[in-house]
């Protein structure tokens, strides 16, 4: 089960123990990259381009549950724009 991003305006939660904070993601990412290799053929990615990216789990660090994570709003910053 994919699990959605968190937004400008939401952030992940979890649903058993009230975590905010702390999370193991679990992702799988297709890129296209542009590795350099020096002389001695060490590569280094000198450019990277996400073509698609999916969330697979998250498991919540301090309970250990498994995609029990909830999206929910991000408090207000109580300042005006």
């Amino acid at each position: 089960m994919a699990v959605p991003l968190p937004t400008d305006q939401t952030r992940w939660r979890c649903t058993l123990c009230g975590n905010l904070t702390r999370f193991d993601v679990t992702r799988s990412t297709r890129a296209v990259e542009y590795v350099h290799l020096d002389l001695a053929g060490e590569p280094r990615v000198e450019e990277r381009e996400v073509l698609g990216e999916t969330i697979e789990s998250v498991r919540c660090r301090w309970c250990n549950a498994v995609d029990q994570v909830e999206l929910v709003d991000r408090p207000s910053t109580g300042q005006s724009a």
